[in-house]
């Protein structure tokens, strides 16, 4: 079978399920809002997670998800709620204010089920095992997410988001079944573990041939479902999956498809226009709700802000739009001024919500722009589709829909005085939002989101030399080798007020080996190729599987859940193994270590059906496809003058390189012999074989070509 592209429902009478839950002729106990003034704590407000300590002071009795709350519901064979969220959640917030803070539904919580609260950031392992019963469930999944399971941890049910009726319906519905039909509820707990089980299913295949072909296969299944007027993918809602578009740009550039770099372009251009980007601040919303990008999930991730750095900064090395450098410098300045501790951390994400409303941070109306902006007004209005009665709910969106230079002449100026107008009505708006009551802030430091943002300063800096931005990333890289990575390079998953408290996951080791590839590209410092290679050995130790060559998610060191589970589908993120798979092939060329390329190779092998099939759920497997179908040159750039030359090859798009070098030799294999006296030279070499050694940018690039 397909390893995980869509999870299909495994019956129908869990299709039915929701429906009898909510239908269920049961005598709902109806119940006021608590007292406000009432202050209620549960055990939670000894967590440090900004998500569980948002429901410290709920009525409900949450408790963490942890060996003890496990134990005593074990032990009281009382069925489990687990409820699932992340602090920036909208509609987490919404079903916490209308259920959670309900004393009614708090009564039936309190007592009939143990009710866990899970931050999904913290703890994926276990959002990804109650999300795919979701999947199963209803065919659909998101946040919150809320599961009902036995007390060994199978789940009998999970949804997402439901009305304080409804839910209190479907607790009373679960609750009279157990108590006196159990045998059904252990019967549907039983199928839905298979079926949970059955998603992991990875067939066992041998090395396959990888050829021009199946690139071609997968941009064939791709293309149709591409929207190529308003970017992303067709419909809505819209989301950025800033994989994809790193894999399209490589493409292009290894097959000269001038479709695929418009998909890009298109993408790249639309979504800096909307709204899902923060005109005033700088960086994105998580995602659009509509098909233009126009209204965001306003959300800011931190996660999102990373990947997107980093396609923009590529971008622009191929394209040199200067809209994109702009992208790049006001996104950066966002995770600068609202994201980064001073540890050199990056903080987690900000709320949809402030004021108890989502989006009121960011949208304006028209009075409020008139009062501020003077004379200034008429010119942004316009460029930014300000409306009198308002773009989406009775207040406006800032997003571009006309040129600048056309909305100029409309106006009789010139596109300089536009710009500049722009600029200063951009400066005064911020400076006056800045006075408003801020989104909330989840301050917490998570390992693989680091690392993400890692990649993407150090891509930043190589395609715009700012020094700035290569101290940002070695100062975070630091910071988790020193606070994050023992001796042993075990990683942590988290970090907050100076304290980790959960072991790392497979996402944790890979983003990070990459990350510190990344910055050996950029610095040519071994240090960071060593550790990377550490990392890789220690997560081969902990979380390898044999049987599939694949990796599971979670370590040997973890307490086992009632899966554990592979990470395949790329997503708004990529999959852990698939990060895991490129950094193998690349360790394995810079170190002559077969083992590691291999190893790499069989991990593709099952998944390049589905890569052709679905190429967008699998966008960074095909990165490595790509490498495998034409490898990639080794460049090696050794002599004083590296760092100028470097900066020379940086202003080229070259995904089909892997550097390497340095003032001296080093201890690469590929570097031995190679330093001259008194110069600074360039060999282009593939596959282990190398050309004569030359001293210009354009002499290498021509013996690429």
């Amino acid at each position: 079978m397909n390893s995980v592209y869509r999870p299909q429902k495994i019956s129908a009478y869990f299709a039915l399920l929701l429906l009898s839950a909510i239908l269920a002729s049961c005598n709902a106990q109806k119940g006021n809002n608590m007292d406000k003034t009432h202050q209620y704590t549960n055990d939670l407000i000894h967590e440090s997670s900004p998500y569980l300590l948002q429901h410290a002071h709920n009525p409900v009795n949450w408790q963490a998800w942890n060996e003890i709350t496990l134990e005593k519901a074990e032990g009281e064979q009382k069925l489990m709620v687990i409820s699932i969220g992340y602090a920036a959640c909208h509609w987490c917030h919404v079903m916490e204010h209308e259920s959670f803070e309900d004393s009614a539904v708090a009564e039936i919580m309190n007592k009939h089920f143990i009710s866990i609260k899970v931050d999904r950031e913290e703890r994926p392992d276990i959002d990804q095992i109650y999300m795919d019963a979701c999947n199963l469930i209803t065919g659909s999944g998101g946040w919150p997410l809320n599961a009902i399971a036995l007390p060994d941890g199978r789940p009998v049910f999970a949804g997402t988001y439901f009305p304080k009726d409804e839910w209190m319906k479907i607790l009373t519905y679960f609750q009279n079944a157990y108590e006196n039909e159990p045998e059904k509820i252990y019967e549907q707990a039983e199928k839905l573990t298979a079926g949970l089980k059955e998603i992991e299913f990875v067939p066992v295949t041998e090395n396959k041939d990888f050829t021009t072909d199946m690139l071609e296969s997968v941009w064939s299944n791709w293309e149709s479902k591409i929207d190529f007027t308003k970017g992303g993918r067709k419909g809505a809602p819209k989301f950025p999956m800033p994989n994809n578009y790193l894999y399209l740009l490589k493409y292009f550039h290894q097959t000269g498809n001038s479709k695929a770099l418009d998909a890009v372009n298109v993408t790249l251009n639309e979504m800096a226009k909307g709204g899902i980007y923060d005109h005033l601040g700088g960086g994105f919303a998580r995602y659009s709700v509509d098909a233009d990008w126009k209204v965001p999930h306003f959300e800011k991730m931190l996660y999102d802000n990373a990947q997107l750095v980093s396609v923009y900064s590529k971008a622009y090395q191929l394209s040199k739009n200067e809209d994109y450098r702009r992208v790049v410098q006001e996104s950066l300045e966002f995770i600068e001024r609202e994201l980064t501790d001073k540890t050199g951390g990056f903080y987690s994400s900000l709320d949809a919500d402030s004021e108890g409303e989502e989006g009121k941070f960011y949208v304006w109306s028209v009075n409020e722009i008139d009062e501020l902006l003077g004379d200034q007004s008429e010119l942004f209005k316009t460029y930014y589709s300000v409306k009198e009665d308002g773009n989406w709910e009775n207040t406006n969106i800032l997003h571009v829909k006309e040129e600048l230079e056309k909305v100029a002449q409309q106006y009789g100026l010139s596109l300089k005085d536009a710009k500049g107008s722009i600029k200063r009505s951009k400066d005064i708006l911020f400076k006056s939002r800045s006075k408003r009551i801020r989104p909330g802030l989840d301050d917490k430091i998570l390992t693989s989101w680091n690392a993400l943002m890692i990649v993407g300063y150090v891509d930043a800096f190589r395609a715009f030399r700012e020094d700035k931005y290569l101290k940002a990333a070695l100062k975070n890289a630091d910071f988790i080798s020193n606070a994050i990575m023992d001796n042993d390079y075990r990683l942590m998953r988290n970090y907050k007020d100076g304290k980790s408290s959960i072991n790392g996951f497979l996402d944790d080791y890979s983003f990070t080996i990459e990350a510190f590839i990344s910055l050996y590209q950029a610095t040519f410092d071994e240090g960071w190729l060593d550790k990377a290679k550490a990392l890789a050995e220690y997560t081969i130790e902990h979380f390898d599987d044999p049987e599939t060559s694949l990796f599971f998610y979670t370590s040997d060191l973890d307490p086992e859940l009632i899966v554990r589970k592979k990470e395949i589908n790329d997503n708004v993120i990529p999959a852990s193994n698939s990060s895991m798979a490129k950094s193998l092939y690349y360790l394995g060329t810079y170190f002559y270590d077969q083992s590691l390329i291999e190893k790499s190779t069989l991990m593709l092998s099952p998944i390049s059906e589905s890569i052709m099939e679905h190429g967008p759920f699998y966008s960074n497997w095909a990165i490595l496809l790509s490498d495998l179908v034409e490898e990639p040159y080794e460049i090696a750039v050794v002599g004083d003058d590296f760092e100028n030359v470097m900066k020379e090859f940086d202003n080229y798009y070259l995904p089909d390189v892997i550097f390497l070098g340095g003032k001296k030799e080093g201890s690469l294999e590929l570097l031995q012999d190679k330093l001259m006296d008194g110069e600074t030279t360039i060999y282009v070499c593939k596959n282990k074989a190398c050309r004569m050694p030359v001293t210009e940018v354009e002499e290498a690039l021509k013996l690429m070509d």
